[in-house]
């Protein structure tokens, strides 16, 4: 893991199974797809990181707040263990940096008259389109 102080390995829940897909004996014989299960309320993680995952919407992250990952790319169990531990901290390290707040603008001279000249000829174009009047 490349920033110890994120996650702590206790806060999480393994388990193994069998992989899905192409592999021949060792898929059918061995466990090696990792399972993990990380509870973001009940995590030593800081209240805003907490509150900023909550709030994403991914897939993984079911409604009772808890990252479900799986993970089956690697022949070893261990392997396929560092795998989605690794995936969990891009997932945390993604809404670590709170995000910038964005500070409101005034629409530029330019823009507003490109903005008005465009609407006067819809309304040119829309205008031609009716019944011819005094005819």
């Amino acid at each position: 893991m490349s920033d110890p102080g994120l996650i702590d390995e206790r806060e999480v829940e393994f388990s193994f199974m069998r992989a899905q897909g192409a592999g021949g004996q060792n898929v059918n014989k061995v466990s090696s797809a990792a399972h993990l299960r990380f509870d973001i309320r009940a995590s030593s993680l800081p209240e805003a990181i907490k509150e900023r995952l909550l709030a994403l919407n991914d897939s993984r992250i079911t409604q009772e707040g808890v990252v479900v990952i799986k993970a089956q790319q690697y022949r070893s169990q261990e392997q396929n263990r560092w795998d989605a531990l690794e995936r969990l901290e891009a997932l945390v390290r993604s809404v670590a940096k709170p995000p910038k707040a964005r500070r409101a603008t005034r629409p530029t001279r330019g823009s507003q008259m490109r903005r008005l000249e465009g609407k006067s000829q819809r309304s040119e174009t829309k205008a031609l389109r009716g019944k011819l009047r005094g005819e």
